[in-house]
């Protein structure tokens, strides 16, 4: 009696000491955003603007439609989404007692001096049969039932795992998201450069035949005695300067078009596109909103938090395994040792077992696993806090660029206008003799220059237009 109570006394000790959990670590839900990060917001919103109203091309919208569906990091974000719910799944049934069928057969031969077999001494012997004619044998041994094992959630370890892999499947969702946003936005930035290209070769074309008129020009006033062998060579030196970038240009048009079609998912083909770039195919102009409101909608914002979710969940689960678990072990079926008698009434045995269990001697990997869930919660705490810096500089960057860009877009536009002109009065003053050929030659190298430039500029008007769609969540997807 003693030595019992003495065993039931440290026995209770350790399951006290078991019982210490580690010390509650307070880590921020989410990251402040600020109210206004640029001056020039309107309070209007583009949470709710698609990317087909977006953007106006057809063309373009049949290229975006073929890379959602064929795009090999959507089909593999499509499975990372699968493997998620799944692991929701697991962590849900994980709530719910296990019931298995059992159905066995054995058998077992007792030894004399065992327990089993001094208690099947009048199962295996007679009394009419002498101590040396006794031979034991083996006892047969059959059941068939259910059993079933069940872990009662007393700390929420169950319920916080569950909470965590919910976090973890919307933030797949999210990240799905973010992938399609990052190749709608790569794929019209490749389209609409592509657009340029188209409009940087008609330039070369245009500018090529004003050259070649002059040059026809310049051979007659040769033949004439007014113009020089010099002035021929020279016009001809730069129609082949400018013609050898019409190659240049075409060489770029089809990395283009073979980009395109890798994210599309197909082999390279031709893109069928709008014939120039022009502001009949321009996006959606963007209304920019209140930007903290706008930044709460895009989809790595979302994605940090909901991962910072789940690693708040998952110390709850390393801070619940200091604490003992109850498991409970039912089952109910037919054992006998004659299979025909199995089924009978007589047959019929039930159990139910109950553990407490408590972890004593490895307290040291319990608490550098709870260290390793705290270390992973101030991990995504402060990636959630870079991805909202990050979104802040992206928005406030790009809406900056895009204002000085409209103004040196007017400025190219001027610029080119002037030029022209300044080619067609040297034409007229050459022919009238108050110009040289140098003038026109630089005249027209200039006017080149100046309307692929311009050029430029109206295709970095559309990219960055698409940047800034971008950083505001990409809109509904």
């Amino acid at each position: 009696m003693k030595k019992s109570f003495f065993l039931y006394i440290i026995s209770s000790a350790l399951l006290l000491a078991s019982c210490q959990t580690a010390k509650r670590v307070q880590i921020p839900d989410s990251v402040a955003i600020p109210a206004d990060v640029y001056r020039n917001s309107d309070s209007a919103n583009t949470a709710n603007l698609s990317w087909q109203q977006y953007f106006k091309d057809p063309q373009l919208q049949a290229v975006i439609d073929s890379v959602l569906h064929y795009n090999q990091d959507m089909l593999i974000a499509l499975q990372r989404i699968t493997i998620a719910h799944e692991q929701l799944r697991l962590s849900k049934a994980a709530l719910l007692p296990s019931i298995n069928a059992v159905a066995t057969a054995g058998a077992e031969r007792y030894g004399d001096y065992t327990m089993n077999g001094v208690g099947n001494y009048d199962t295996d012997f007679s009394e009419n049969i002498s101590e040396k004619q006794r031979i034991p044998t083996p006892t047969p041994d059959y059941y068939l039932g259910l059993r079933s094992s069940w872990e009662i959630d007393l700390w929420g370890k169950l319920k916080s795992r569950k909470k965590a892999a919910m976090a973890r499947f919307a933030a797949t969702q999210k990240g799905r998201q973010l992938i399609a946003t990052a190749l709608i936005a790569q794929t019209g930035t490749l389209y609409y450069e592509l657009l340029a290209l188209d409009n940087e070769l008609q330039i070369i074309k245009h500018n090529a035949q004003l050259q070649e008129a002059a040059l026809d020009i310049v051979k007659v006033q040769k033949e004439g005695g007014r113009a020089t062998e010099l002035a021929v060579k020279q016009f001809e030196a730069q129609l082949y300067y400018t013609r050898s970038f019409e190659y240049s240009t075409r060489q770029q048009i089809i990395a283009l078009e073979n980009q395109l079609s890798f994210l599309m998912g197909s082999y390279p083909a031709h893109i069928d596109r709008s014939k120039r770039l022009s502001g009949e195919n321009f996006p959606e102009q963007l209304r920019t909103g209140v930007p903290s409101d706008l930044l709460l909608h895009r989809p790595d914002i979302c994605e940090a938090e909901l991962m910072l979710r789940a690693a708040k969940a998952d110390v709850q689960v390393a801070r619940a395994a200091f604490l003992p678990s109850l498991t409970i072990n039912p089952s109910v079926g037919f054992n006998a040792f004659n299979p025909s008698l199995l089924f009978n009434a007589g047959s019929v045995v039930w159990s139910v077992f109950g553990g407490l269990t408590a972890p004593v001697f490895n307290q040291k990997q319990i608490s550098a696993a709870y260290t390793i869930s705290v270390a992973q919660n101030k991990e995504a705490y402060y990636a959630y806090q870079k991805t909202v810096l990050n979104a802040v500089r992206e928005v406030v960057t790009t809406m900056q660029q895009l204002e000085q860009t409209k103004k040196m877009l007017q400025m190219k536009e001027q610029q080119t206008q002037a030029l022209q002109d300044a080619v067609s009065s040297a034409r007229d003053l050459y022919v009238s003799g108050y110009a040289t050929y140098l003038e026109i030659i630089t005249a027209q190298k200039s006017v080149l220059e100046a309307e692929i430039e311009e050029n430029h500029a109206r295709k970095l008007l559309f990219t960055q237009s698409i940047e800034l769609y971008r950083a505001l969540g990409g809109g509904n997807y």
